[in-house]
């Protein structure tokens, strides 16, 4: 053969990254060193892998059926090395989590992980539901675990477990007395919601959609525990997953609105690219959450305290 496995892991950085430079520093090599590694690989097979406009690097038709190949390869020559370390294959696992998932239940399903298998390497980027795509289907990341649709052509999803949002508010609104709230009811009142791109806002404006009356959207936040402290504050009413809301419930410091007119249920799924090469890790994680969401009808009927460390 006449590349190298550095040639590759040069060639699949830079692609990522769009950039030499960026590449280079990512992999903790010279800009020149890095530059002379793309340069060889193309002039060895006679072919140009990116189109460059200035310092940017944007992958051409050729380039682009490399890159998964090269990713696999790569995957697969790391676990190779991990075996022959005495790693038993479990090198490393980066792994994607939308916030309700990040934040309720990737942290302990990881941390469950990382105990069986300390020799293990495992980051986790919490990030909405097309960024955590998008890290997908550019091999930044092995795995997704989403809230929200993937209809990406070369990402494989799979359906995990059942979600359902639920409309919220404050004990001293005056709709928490009836623990309910018609349509008509609800778009007379302020909203604190998620952003676009979320998964969460795609399930409520999906439920929504049929109503042609524009809503009062008084806040547009990033993170569930802001909306939730923003509701608690009395700024309006929100809408979120029932399992972040879980344990507010519990307290009292939030009250759950049945809105029957509205369909707020969903999924979560596991994603992952088609051409990506499924690593020990990244198997056995996927089985470990399996495991831990048999025989659950919906997500906030999970018992986090069966997820033992």
């Amino acid at each position: 053969m006449r590349f190298t496995l550095r040639q590759l892991q040069v060639f699949v950085c830079a692609a990522q990254q769009q950039s030499v430079s960026r590449a280079a520093e990512t992999l903790a090599l010279s800009q020149s060193a890095a530059s002379s590694s793309l340069s060889e690989l193309e002039r060895q097979s006679g072919c140009q892998l990116f189109d460059r406009v200035g310092k940017r690097l944007t992958l051409n038709s050729l380039g682009q059926q490399l890159l998964p190949q090269a990713v696999a390869l790569l995957d697969q020559a790391k676990a190779v090395e991990d075996l022959l370390n005495g790693k038993s294959g479990f090198g490393s696992l980066a792994v994607g989590a939308t916030l309700t998932v990040g934040n309720y239940l990737a942290t302990l399903l990881i941390g469950a992980f990382m105990q069986r298998h300390p020799e293990c390497r495992v980051s986790l980027h919490v990030q909405n539901t097309a960024h955590i795509v998008q890290q997908v289907a550019q091999y930044e990341i092995d795995l997704g675990l989403i809230e929200g649709e993937c209809q990406h052509p070369d990402i494989e999803v799979q359906p995990w477990v059942e979600d359902q949002l639920v409309v919220f508010c404050a004990p001293g609104h005056p709709l928490a007395s009836r623990g309910q709230a018609s349509l008509q009811e609800l778009t007379r009142e302020a909203w604190i919601l998620r952003e676009q791109g979320s998964g969460t806002r795609l399930t409520f404006d999906q439920a929504m959609r049929h109503h042609p009356q524009p809503l009062n959207i008084r806040l547009e936040l990033e993170h569930t525990e802001a909306i939730k402290r923003a509701v608690e504050s009395g700024l309006g009413i929100g809408c979120i997953s029932r399992l972040a809301l879980r344990d507010a419930f519990r307290r009292g410091s939030l009250v759950a609105l049945e809105t029957p007119e509205l369909d707020l249920s969903r999924q979560f799924y596991f994603i992952w690219h088609k051409q990506k090469f499924q690593s020990s890790a990244m198997r056995e994680f996927l089985r470990q959450c399996q495991a831990l969401t048999a025989g659950v009808r919906r997500s906030d009927e999970i018992e986090l305290n069966s997820i033992v460390f």
